[in-house]
């Protein structure tokens, strides 16, 4: 009797990590098909300057890998539509994704299906490989005299916007339009941000309650969920991990959106709530870093800011929250008018 074992990824460069991934995923099964992101989808996780080969090239590189059986490119930043299509029996990623955190596990375990996230072989990375090649900067501030330190890093704000301008501004507004959907159809915007982002999604929710501060009545409602810094700072320090799901769980309702901040992209915290809030049947946003691949595979849009700083990123994060502010003011300037 067939076994069909799924798993996906962007596979953009291969390497041994990925060749093993592949024959243990294929030992769980008789036949083992492979989801990858389209060329867009790649885009929209990992940045503008992926992927390094196109999806035709990377199906055909894993067609000729004797343990792949089928591929499928899939253009969504998730391949949960996949899944659903496929139904497979063993649902498998790589150990660096929990099991909780693999998109579509609920759904295969609800028929009986089995889901697996399998040890990775050493530490082999696509990214990796490609810095290895790339001449760009890593944004990085050099030792220098207090001068020339804001100089740089007002270059590297310049920069990074620069980049958000003529790479992300797609990305921004895929986002805002998840929220206006949103609010036009009586849904909440919930914010989460851990640790540090927390500021973030403070000051956004700030921002959205104070330009409705007197035109509430006349728009649908909106709820926004934020903690503390210091919050998510205890609870990471002491391993709780579910206090956003715990907060999802009690505040959003399937139509809603959640957007989720995390510099890294790789929050326990942030990621359990958006799991969640698929679940509920939450729109979800991501915002982080240039190596937030994790949050962005995680949620249906996602705005990668392009800088590895912290300081870079959060700067960024607070201007697009403002940006999706004035998109939604003007979405709904008739309605406000009217009444």
């Amino acid at each position: 009797m067939e076994k069909v074992v799924f798993t996906n990824g962007c596979f953009d460069l291969i390497h041994p990590g990925h060749v093993d991934l592949l024959r243990r995923a294929r030992e769980l099964g008789t036949k083992l098909i492979v989801g990858i992101n389209s060329d867009a989808s790649v885009r929209g996780i990992k940045g503008p300057k992926r992927p390094l080969m196109g999806e035709n090239e990377r199906a055909a590189v894993l067609l000729g890998i004797r343990y792949v059986d089928d591929v499928v490119v899939f253009d969504e930043s998730t391949p949960e539509r996949l899944i659903r299509e496929i139904a497979p029996d063993v649902l498998v990623k790589g150990g660096d994704w929990k099991p909780d955190e693999i998109v579509g596990s609920d759904f295969v375990l609800q028929y009986g299906g089995e889901v697996h996230s399998l040890p990775l072989l050493g530490d082999y990375s696509s990214t990796a490989i490609a810095e290895k090649f790339s001449n760009d900067t890593d944004g990085s501030v050099s030792a220098s005299t207090p001068h020339d330190t804001a100089t740089k890093s007002l270059e590297e704000h310049l920069s990074t916007f620069q980049e958000l301008l003529t790479a992300n501004t797609e990305s921004i507004r895929r986002c805002a339009a998840l929220i206006v959907e949103a609010l036009r159809n009586g849904g909440k915007v919930l914010i989460c941000g851990n640790g540090g982002s927390a500021a973030d999604a403070q000051h956004i929710a700030a921002e959205f309650v104070g330009r409705y501060e007197t035109e509430r009545r006349s728009l649908p409602a909106i709820a926004l969920t934020t903690d503390t810094s210091a919050l998510t700072a205890i609870s990471n320090d002491y391993g709780f991990d579910k206090v956003f799901e715990r907060q999802v769980s009690g505040l959003a309702a399937p139509g809603d959106v959640l957007i989720a901040i995390s510099t890294s992209g790789n929050s326990p915290n942030i990621n359990a709530a958006v799991m969640r809030a698929r679940e509920i049947g939450c729109a979800t946003i991501g915002l982080t870093g240039a190596g937030g691949k994790k949050l962005a595979g995680l949620c249906d849009n996602s705005v990668l800011v392009p800088s590895t700083r912290t300081a870079r990123i959060q700067e960024a994060h607070i201007t697009i929250g403002h940006i999706w502010c004035e998109i939604v003011d003007r979405e709904f300037a008739e309605i406000v008018d009217a009444n």
